[in-house]
């Protein structure tokens, strides 16, 4: 049983990630948007990630500064964003986690999956998103799949 030491707010759990270096829920938001923009052109712009971020242009400026600071991506005078080796290696794995849990909840049938993604995808360990994306597969077996639906047709409506 626990004692108690473990517990902490989210907030608290987010601060202790953050002191052991880990990016914050914002930095791998403007990271995974780059890297899906990297993926599509070669390249993305302050620009567009604000876009498509709904955040203004300053706002992505600074955390682009803060990416490349971290080494994860590289801009020029341009605006010209170009993801390193190691900006490459976390925004696909970003992308994979986020696919795996929009799969999820859209599967389990959540009502605003997107929305919901973006809200817990920051605080599930690698493990678990893994683990996940087992479950993911699996319920995507038709017989188990018709099983489920065929459930909770009849348990929850």
């Amino acid at each position: 049983m626990n004692n108690g030491s473990d517990f902490r707010t989210v907030r608290g759990y987010q601060l202790a990630n953050q002191q052991e270096g880990q990016l914050t829920s914002a930095m791998e938001d403007y990271l995974e948007m780059a890297y899906r923009l990297f993926m599509e052109n070669g390249y993305t712009r302050v620009g567009k990630l604000s876009e498509l971020l709904n955040v203004k242009p300053p706002s992505a400026s600074k955390m682009i500064s803060k990416l490349a600071g971290l080494g994860l991506l590289k801009y020029d005078r341009y605006e010209i964003i170009r993801l390193t080796d190691s900006g490459l290696k976390i925004g696909e794995y970003l992308l994979y986690r986020h696919e795996t849990i929009e799969s999820f909840l859209t599967l389990i049938g959540s009502s605003s999956p997107l929305e919901e993604t973006e809200l817990i995808e920051h605080s599930l360990s690698p493990s678990t998103i893994s683990n996940l994306n087992n479950l993911v597969k699996f319920l995507k077996n038709d017989e188990v799949g018709q099983r489920y639906s065929a459930f909770k047709e009849n348990c929850c409506t």
